[in-house]
């Protein structure tokens, strides 16, 4: 997973509340697209009329947003379905953090194990933000003193669970922080074989580590 620490860019003032999983990507697309691919039909329920061509009016599809790396939104981002191919077409259109004043929680999750940062804000905050954004200016995220910045206005704070902060900064999602103690699980394993052999199978300990 790709380390998250800082970026600097244009943030997308998406200000809606309740956008599903469904409406970040369609449940069909994730049967003939895999991770990687996924970013040309992100949002497209928003982005595309019916006949396939761009909706002028949308936000997504305007020059200073496309292929911004941060998203804004109103209240219950990411609500419906568990679908973590959600955030990988967020990901895969070059979204690197979204920040919403709440999020659905199977999303909010997911977004940990996919090195894309939710970031939880007051409505006043993320008001003020979102009329800044509208304008292309350009907004930094900082994971290390979790501030965000825009334009002369003062920094904002944000807060994050700092464990989920420590992996995303490192770049580890939950199987690689275990598999970072594979010295410790090999140590374990040793000596509960001496004290307790007779609930081990008779299989050599790379293969239980794999």
């Amino acid at each position: 997973m790709t380390p998250f620490t800082a970026l600097t860019g244009t943030a997308i003032p998406l200000m809606l509340d309740n956008i599903d999983t469904d409406t970040i990507i369609r449940i069909e697309r994730l049967s003939t697209a895999g991770r990687g691919q996924l970013g040309a039909y992100a949002m497209e329920m928003l982005r595309l009329r019916a006949d396939g061509s761009e909706a002028p009016d949308c936000v997504l599809n305007l020059p200073p947003f496309r292929g911004a790396p941060i998203l804004l939104a109103g209240r219950n981002f990411g609500c419906g379905s568990s679908r973590e191919g959600a955030v990988w077409a967020l990901a895969d259109s070059g979204v690197r953090c979204v920040i919403a004043e709440s999020f659905g929680d199977i999303f909010h999750a997911n977004c940990f194990q996919n090195g894309l940062l939710p970031i939880v804000l007051p409505r006043d905050a993320l008001a003020s933000l979102a009329r800044q954004a509208v304008t292309g200016t350009v907004v930094g995220v900082d994971l290390h003193t979790c501030r965000i910045t825009v334009s002369e206005s003062k920094p904002i704070p944000f807060t994050i669970d700092a464990h989920r902060r420590a992996a995303l900064l490192a770049g580890l999602d939950d199987l690689s922080l275990t598999l970072s103690k594979r010295a410790n699980i090999a140590a374990w394993q040793m000596l509960d074989r001496a004290a307790r052999p007779w609930i081990w199978a008779p299989v050599a300990l790379n293969d239980v580590l794999g």
